[in-house]
């Protein structure tokens, strides 16, 4: 089923490339977010999406390898059109990439995963397998980033959030905002070590590391 969202990208030109605005809206946010916890390495992006913070971020980030990856074959046609647009030759091409179906983790070792607004597009089981394969994926000390909105002791951060979530689960019952303490306790039981920063527009990042 192809999800209605408010923000999936319009295209921008022949090449394929789309773009989305909220991409825009929370990249230096994010990217203030790496800055200060980012290790070296490699560093694997799940679900790319547009393929916009793919190109912004490995710029920002030139001795990190960025491995841009997604499910969506219009997606890896974006991303690849905006790392040809990227002066970062540390990005590499887009790998098609489930991230919820097991056997991933050890052909993608990273230092670093980044998770950006899934999941609350897919099922409470595949979130949970992508965390968990997430986890397996990270080499000793590695960092898993964790963005998106979230839901508070059941409740949304905010009237838009609480229509966002409705609008999914009218969609999909199985879809919609993910619980905090869901989330951290997904990760404790991945072997992570989760702290949760407060993000703009009520949305949270879990910054969480393995031992």
């Amino acid at each position: 089923m192809s999800l209605q969202l408010p923000d999936s990208g319009a295209p921008t030109g022949p090449d394929g490339r789309r773009h989305a605005p909220s991409a825009d809206r929370n990249a230096e946010a994010i990217l203030a977010v790496l800055r200060a916890e980012a290790p070296t390495g490699r560093l694997l992006e799940i679900a790319s999406g547009t393929g916009q913070h793919a190109a912004r971020f490995a710029a920002a980030f030139p001795a990190l390898l960025w491995q841009p990856s997604d499910l969506d074959p219009e997606n890896l046609v974006s991303i690849e059109a905006w790392r040809r647009t990227a002066a970062a030759p540390n990005l590499l091409a887009p790998i098609a990439l489930d991230a919820a179906r097991p056997g991933w983790p050890e052909r993608y070792p990273s230092e670093a995963v980044l998770i950006v607004n899934l999941l609350h597009l897919i099922p409470d089981e595949d979130a949970a397998s992508v965390l968990a394969q997430s986890a397996s994926a990270l080499t000793a000390g590695g960092t898993l980033f964790l963005y998106g909105p979230f839901l508070r002791d059941g409740r949304p951060g905010s009237d838009g959030d609480a229509d966002f979530d409705a609008s999914l689960r009218a969609q999909d019952p199985r879809l919609g905002l993910k619980d905090r303490a869901w989330v951290e306790a997904q990760l404790l039981a991945a072997g992570l070590r989760p702290r949760v920063v407060e993000m703009p527009a009520h949305n949270l990042m879990f910054v969480a590391r393995r031992a």
